[in-house]
């Protein structure tokens, strides 16, 4: 009997809390013993906690976006596009809105911003950017990235990013994020002065973990085929819309024939000309409405596309959690492999086969000033791993209950927007269809009088 497909709305359920690696693959915490507050990975420093500008109601808009020409980091001439950032106070003494900073940033300074974020919360679900070049256009839309709608979409997209971020509990409160909004000048250096693309984790060690991870964490791996299946559906569905609009446009465009062959025809006919002439407008007002009905579904293609985006960022969740799960089952295996030196070295016995076992069988015993030294050595070494066992554990621990936090609000964050999107989204195909029903109305008004 085939069973049924995952429901997977339930694959982000998170389940009971259990220490990083199950039962047995790591250091209990002692009983009673808490961790301090919610961990962000060293990013207290750049945190503005208590900060008044956080505290007062603030707008964000991407107002505009300008095409510049400069120079770039080899002194080559390049053509980009810069977007004007404003913030205003919602909230003033006077009772006014008032203008509080108006910056330019171009798209590799969010970029930048983004890929912070990333390193220095790696348990949040951080919000994507909107796409740097078109995907899954339509074959009357543009693809290049300096084509004034893609740019218009993608300062929406880019305004977007920023009050999501800026509505996030923990990113808000970020100093760096701040800075982005405020300061102009140096804001790059302020970021790389952070040192965070040292904390950077190699795509070649998230590999490495990914396939040598012995005791992953099932919620996890949910969550990556989750991730996998969500941007599958949400890929397919674009490529669907992509499709529908090219038929649509050619089944709008061609009714414009209409409106022509009745023009001709009212050139010919006295008594049903003034008929046929009003007939051939209202399909010509039909044939050319296609166009702006097209750029407004360009709009919910980009809800989409943010989701479709949001994807990868579920899986940059795993893939630290990969990692810390593989960095604590190194840590556990060093660690068992030391006791069972010192052991084999306080009894005398060799339980497995070993180099050093073969070199002493060749060359005769260690004194026992040796071997006690030896076993002193190792003893510190162990009480280290136990003491950094320990801390992974806990440190894993709070990752794991951060992220599903995270994960909790992203969920019902996913579930609102996409619900609104594709509710809109029907309620405009609906619109369409009565406007064309009016059309067509309208048209048989016209022939009813000749």
């Amino acid at each position: 009997m085939e069973q049924a497909p995952p429901d997977p709305e339930k694959l982000l359920q998170p389940e009971p809390l259990e220490p990083l690696g199950g039962p047995g693959a790591v250091l209990e915490a002692a009983d009673g013993e808490e961790t301090e507050g919610t961990r962000e990975d060293g990013s207290g420093v750049d945190t503005m906690m208590g900060n008044n500008f956080w505290l007062k109601k603030i707008e964000i808009s991407v107002s505009e976006a300008e095409k510049r020409t400069g120079r770039n980091a080899v002194n080559m001439q390049e053509t980009y596009t810069a977007y004007l950032i404003e913030t205003r106070s919602v909230e003033h003494a006077d009772g006014q809105s008032v203008l509080t900073d108006s910056l330019w940033r171009r798209y590799s300074e969010f970029e930048l911003l983004r890929n912070y974020l990333l390193v220095n919360y790696p348990h949040v679900v951080v919000p994507p950017l909107p796409e740097k070049r078109a995907e899954f256009v339509w074959h009357k839309l543009s693809a290049d990235n300096m084509d004034p709608d893609f740019v218009e979409r993608r300062r929406i997209g880019l305004e977007n990013f920023l009050l999501r971020v800026a509505s996030h509990p923990v990113l808000c409160r970020d100093k760096i994020f701040y800075l982005f909004l405020t300061q102009e000048g140096n804001w790059k250096e302020t970021v790389n002065e952070t040192g965070f693309q040292l904390k950077a984790d190699s795509r070649l060690k998230a590999l490495n973990a990914t396939f040598r991870v012995k005791n992953p964490d099932k919620r996890f791996t949910e969550l990556r085929h989750y991730s996998d299946e969500l941007q599958s559906v949400i890929s397919h569905l674009l490529r669907v819309r992509a499709r529908v609009a090219d038929r649509l446009y050619g089944v709008y465009k061609v009714h414009g024939n209409y409106g022509r062959v009745f023009s001709e025809w009212s050139a010919i006919e006295k008594e049903m000309g003034d008929g046929l002439q009003s007939a051939g407008h209202h399909m010509d007002v039909y044939a050319s409405s296609i166009d702006d009905i097209l750029e407004d579904e360009e709009h919910y293609a980009d809800q989409l596309k943010e989701y479709l985006f949001y994807a990868e960022a579920l899986r940059a969740v795993c893939r630290k959690h990969e990692l810390m799960q593989y960095d604590l089952e190194t840590a556990a295996q060093d660690l068992a492999s030391k006791k069972q030196q010192c052991e084999e070295l306080a009894t005398g016995t060799v339980r497995t086969f070993s180099l050093k076992g073969m070199t002493t069988k060749l060359f005769g015993q260690e004194t026992p000033e040796q071997r006690e030294a030896r076993i002193k050595v190792l003893e510190e070494q162990i009480h280290e791993g136990e003491q950094q066992l320990k801390s992974k554990n806990l440190e894993g621990r709070e990752f794991v209950k951060n992220a599903w936090a995270d994960i909790e609000r992203f969920k019902e964050q996913k579930n609102r927007d996409l619900k609104e999107a594709l509710i809109s989204y029907a309620v405009m195909q609906i619109s369409m269809c009565k406007k064309g029903i009016q059309v067509w109305t309208n048209a048989k008004e016209c022939f009813s009088k000749m």
